[in-house]
């Protein structure tokens, strides 16, 4: 092949959407200008990964980077610094945040947030309520909005529309994909009882695998009189997954490294309130249901999850404390873990965090390996064994439920569109993370 190229990554471990084989990937301008046979060709600059598995660039289709308002918890800065370190080159941000990301002026101030401070390319959830659905439908067309994102049970923050008629109002308006946090507010008022002081193990009790079906159930029902396409975010039962594999037409599924790694009531007792998210880690049997739904299709992507919260806050004594746990720095690393262990093919866990992000959201140039595409990769050692601790962790809250677990398969590169910004565990450059482009979110030029 000829030409000049920027980068050339030479003789690593390619997967890309036709399959996985050794070989070179030329970069030029930021996009990827060849794959093949590169050994001839004039670069910038070549780098040799033989013995390294080169990915797209992992995607993160949920994060809370808490900036605005909880600083202390996370921003903008520190938690893309996390991702790359981890190996994630995209992330989707979500509204929950003090103020909430409600109107186009919160999403173009995390849009100037993120200017010149997040080290990964994004964007921004605008979150729905019942006074704003009937503008969502121009918002979620806004450069650099991930679309729209719907809270069905309270969780962290104020956001919330839980009744049918607000949800309907919500789905009206506009056509993105809607992401959903799917759990049935009523139940969870009438369940509150069953928290027992001191004691997250009663977490699951009482946000019950009950209210996590109900709700997807409404939702699925009210998208289908809508015509509204909807994403059901951290799918966490056996029950949600047997219904959902008979609706893929209208909802996709995300489930996260956490429902697949932890266990219930396992993670409580060793790890107390840091093993509380919403909805919550459960038993054997529904973690294995949702393996099961990976091995067969039914769930399209990953997201992290990263819900950081401080250790003053999770040591309050439950039900006083915060649910969530960082994520998006360990994503990748424990997944791999579970490819080594033969859980799933690492075709598969390219699907779940690059192709599938790609697919569903409509992403432009971004999530695999194709000439045209941006030059985002995920450069991975499959054989690394390392361990994970506190003192690696880079998000403000400086903990992980995972300190101590000592995974096989770690990234040890992160490129993003055609420049290294994480190297052996070492960030690289300035940070220079740009607004995602979505197909629906495309402008007219002028001329």
């Amino acid at each position: 092949m000829s030409g000049h190229f920027d980068l050339v990554l030479t003789g690593g471990r390619i997967v890309t959407p036709w399959g996985t084989g050794t070989g070179d990937i030329g970069v030029r301008a930021g996009r990827i200008a060849a794959i093949g046979s590169l050994s001839s060709v004039k670069a910038v600059t070549v780098r040799d990964v033989r013995g390294l598995h080169v990915l797209p660039g992992a995607i993160d289709s949920q994060v809370h980077f808490r900036e605005p308002g909880q600083p202390q918890k996370e921003d903008l800065e520190t938690g893309s610094l996390a991702a790359i370190l981890g190996g994630v080159t995209s992330v989707f941000e979500m509204p929950n945040t003090a103020p909430p990301t409600t109107s186009a002026d919160a999403l173009n101030d995390k849009l100037a947030r993120a200017r010149g401070r997040m080290r990964c390319d994004h964007a921004f959830y605008v979150g729905a309520t019942p006074e704003n659905a009937e503008a969502l439908g121009d918002i979620e067309r806004l450069p650099g909005a991930a679309g729209v994102k719907m809270f069905m049970g309270s969780s962290t923050g104020t956001l919330l529309v839980a009744d049918d008629e607000h949800i309907a109002r919500v789905l009206k308006h506009g056509r993105r994909r809607v992401a959903v946090h799917a759990e049935d507010e009523a139940r969870l008022n009438a369940r509150k009882d069953l928290r027992v002081k001191g004691d997250p193990r009663s977490h699951p009790v009482w946000r019950d695998a009950e209210a996590a079906l109900l709700a997807t159930k409404r939702l699925v029902a009210l998208a289908r009189r809508a015509a509204r396409r909807v994403h059901v975010l951290h799918v966490s039962t056996g029950d949600e997954m047997a219904f959902l594999r008979d609706h893929k037409d209208i909802a996709t599924v995300e489930t996260t490294p956490n429902h697949l790694t932890l266990v219930a009531p396992d993670c409580y007792e060793r790890l107390g309130t840091y093993a509380q998210m919403n909805p919550p880690v459960r038993d054997a049997a529904h973690r294995e249901a949702i393996w099961q739904a990976v091995r067969e299709g039914v769930v399209d992507v990953l997201g992290s999850d990263h819900a950081p919260h401080t250790r003053e806050e999770k040591d309050k004594g439950y039900p006083d404390t915060p649910s969530g746990m960082p994520g998006v720095q360990t994503l990748v690393p424990v997944m791999l873990d579970h490819v080594n262990a033969g859980r799933l093919s690492l075709e598969r866990f390219v699907d779940l965090t690059a192709h599938g992000p790609q697919r569903i959201f409509g992403l432009a140039t971004k999530g695999r390996i194709a000439v045209g595409f941006d030059a985002d990769f995920t450069i991975v050692d499959m054989k690394a064994k390392r361990k994970i601790e506190n003192k690696w962790i880079r998000s403000k809250c400086g903990w992980t439920p995972l300190d101590g677990v000592t995974v096989t398969g770690f990234p040890v590169g992160a490129i993003l569109r055609g420049e290294v910004a994480m190297w052996d565990g070492a960030v690289q450059g300035t940070p220079r993370g740009a607004p995602l482009t979505f197909l629906e979110t495309m402008q007219p030029s002028g001329g």
